[in-house]
């Protein structure tokens, strides 16, 4: 059949508005034409086809049911991973695995080592498939949180590092740039708007001048590879350093207003059920610590790393957690979460058969579910499809001391603390407290707003009525955190790590530019 013919014969789909009726329109046209029942990728595609010609109109109700993977952009962001070339760790762990050809610690068959080794490991064309992918599945790329994998950023040469972002912040604006400055400069207006970026590294390579430098590249957010804080298993993992330098990156990043993600790794030699959650415990309610993220990366054992050898050779002697026991190990670490932590992950995506449980986190979820136990942290009170404008929310405030500072959360969230619409981090730096002198001396005087988000699906300011974004919500947020910093701390000045994209959003709520800081006099 002519592509127009079909085109003219499947209009009629593009009026649907529940996934019902769509269904029996898919049936009816694949058996009136005699072809296979069109799938709702490819229907999406000829829809914006169609909508850029102008030959039908739009119809939100319906993109949401042709969209696929909703979940990607309930957060709302898109998330997009990209992966740099291989090079040399400077770590030795027992533990992690090292493939030829690909960074250390990641393996083939994970879906973005897969889609950087057949892009040959280019920034540029990572983040354009990405963008392009998302779109065809129906996802607005509009604001991205972009994550750079790949092991210790930190130990990449700094030209790399400069070349790495610059072509990511290319890709997003679909244009070339003289260098990372212009590049950045562009993205601020760009459709395809860069709002988070994060890097991963060892605590051992943040110390003064890597913050500078992490600043200068548009870096936000800092995965930090903890694994654990007890100095003896550290040592005996070969890990490298000591809890020591987690405590002084955590606090050097946090004083920077950065985001601080912790990977944690349970089952270790040298620990046990009992000390992991400990390991935990110590982690939500010490002041060196506590994380505003964190990643479970239960022990994996993997051919070829040298823990596979040693334990084959007899030399290390570990029992490795049920599936039961791990699942009621992190069942307990959920209910101590606090309500400011977002458990990003639990489990690592190795490609391992018959090894890893894939599915742990909806297991658990389910099964807390059925044990009438609660999860505070983030990720299980993100508000994503739930929202109803005629819902009552409440502003709640969390207060902690955490890195020498004060950590202020604040949150538009239900009655019951069930759904979660907007939260942002205002941290009092340890410098306030110490009288000492910040490492950019544009923070002098001055709070740190680490990180605003307003949660809910990913949606244009004419869909704000199915979402709690557009709503303004972060503004009401940002002022509470203004008469915060003067009133209770006669601070003098507000600062914000603002992503590149986000900067034109502060620009509006009288912040500027000020050394990679969005700052406003209070």
């Amino acid at each position: 059949m002519a592509k127009s013919l079909f085109i003219k014969q499947i209009l009629p789909l593009f009026n649907q508005k529940t996934k019902e009726q769509l269904e029996k329109w898919k049936r009816k046209i694949s058996k009136e034409q005699k072809i296979n029942t069109p799938s709702n990728s490819f229907l999406l595609k000829i829809y914006h086809s169609l909508l850029k010609e102008g030959r039908i109109k739009r119809n939100l109700a319906l993109e949401k049911i042709l969209r696929k993977r909703p979940i990607r952009s309930l957060s709302g962001v898109v998330n997009i991973s990209v992966l740099t070339k291989p090079y040399p760790c400077p770590g030795q762990c027992i533990f992690c695995p090292q493939e030829k050809g690909l960074p250390k610690s990641y393996l083939s068959k994970e879906p973005a080592v897969e889609r950087a080794k057949t892009l040959s490991f280019s920034p540029k064309r990572q983040v354009a498939k990405r963008i392009e992918d998302l779109k065809n599945c129906g996802h607005n790329p509009e604001k991205i949180e972009l994550r750079i994998i790949g092991g210790t950023f930190s130990y990449y040469p700094k030209d790399y590092q400069k070349y790495f972002i610059q072509k990511i912040f290319e890709a997003a604006n679909q244009k070339k740039s003289k260098n990372l400055k212009e590049a950045q400069k562009i993205n601020e207006r760009s459709k395809n708007k860069i709002v988070s970026l994060s890097i991963e590294t060892r605590p051992d390579y943040i110390n003064e001048k890597e913050i500078k430098n992490l600043r200068i590249l548009g870096v936000t957010k800092v995965e930090i590879g903890v694994q654990t804080i007890f100095d003896d298993i550290l040592s005996m993992v070969k890990r490298g350093h000591s809890v020591k330098e987690t405590i002084r990156a955590t606090k050097l990043l946090k004083d920077a207003g950065f985001k601080v993600s912790y990977q944690l790794m349970p089952n270790l030699p040298g620990s046990d059920l009992k000390r992991d959650f400990l390991m935990f415990l110590e982690v939500f309610q010490n002041q060196d610590f506590k994380p505003d993220y964190l990643k479970i990366y239960p022990l994996m054992l993997i051919k070829n790393t040298k823990l596979f050898y040693l334990i084959k050779k007899k030399k290390i002697s570990l029992s490795f957690y049920s599936e039961k026991e791990l699942k009621d190990l992190i069942k307990r670490v959920k209910t101590i979460t606090p309500f400011w932590v977002r458990i990003e992950r639990i489990v690592r995506d190795f490609p391992l058969p018959g090894s890893q449980i894939s599915n742990l986190r909806q297991k658990i979820l389910q099964e807390m579910k059925e044990e009438k136990k609660v999860c505070h942290c983030l990720r299980c009170r993100e508000i994503k499809e739930k929202y109803n404008p005629e819902e009552k929310i409440y502003l709640f405030r969390e207060d902690y001391f955490a890195s020498d500072g004060k950590e202020i959360f604040l949150s538009f969230e239900t009655k019951k603390r069930e759904k979660v619409l907007s939260f942002l981090r205002l941290r009092i730096p340890s410098f306030y407290f110490q009288n000492e002198k910040p490492l950019f001396p544009v923070l002098k005087d001055s709070a740190l707003l680490r990180e605003i988000k307003t949660l809910g699906e990913l949606t244009g300011l004419e869909e704000k009525k199915i979402s709690p974004q557009h709503q303004g919500l972060g503004k009401k947020l940002i002022k509470e955190a203004e008469k915060i910093s003067k009133k209770e701390f006669y601070l003098k000045k507000i600062a914000v790590i603002s992503g590149v994209g986000a900067r034109n959003y502060f620009r509006k709520l009288g912040f500027k530019l000020s050394q990679t800081y969005m700052v406003k006099n209070l």
